[in-house]
């Protein structure tokens, strides 16, 4: 799959119930997605097949993320979010 492919299934994917997943998610994906390494990537596939109400705790930081691994990925979208964005690793 090409990036721009890969890119607009994410973001379509991204969309979500709520609006403030949607704020959380869209933005991420549009400047951030396409530089993250393959195991990021994968996280974030991963994370969006959570509930939408847990995915909303998880990025609000009112819970922990499970399986645990996707709070790499949690956390370099809240610290995106916040204006921070790091490096992924």
């Amino acid at each position: 799959m090409t990036d721009t492919a890969d890119i607009n299934r994410m973001r379509w994917a991204s969309r979500r119930g709520l609006l403030e997943l949607d704020l959380f998610l869209a933005q991420f994906v549009d400047q951030r997605y396409g530089g993250l390494p393959a195991d990021m990537k994968s996280m974030y596939r991963e994370l969006l097949e959570a509930p939408d109400q847990d995915l909303l705790e998880w990025l609000m930081g009112r819970a922990t993320p499970e399986p645990a691994y996707l709070s790499a990925i949690v956390d370099l979208i809240r610290q995106h979010k916040a204006g921070h964005p790091p490096t992924p690793s």
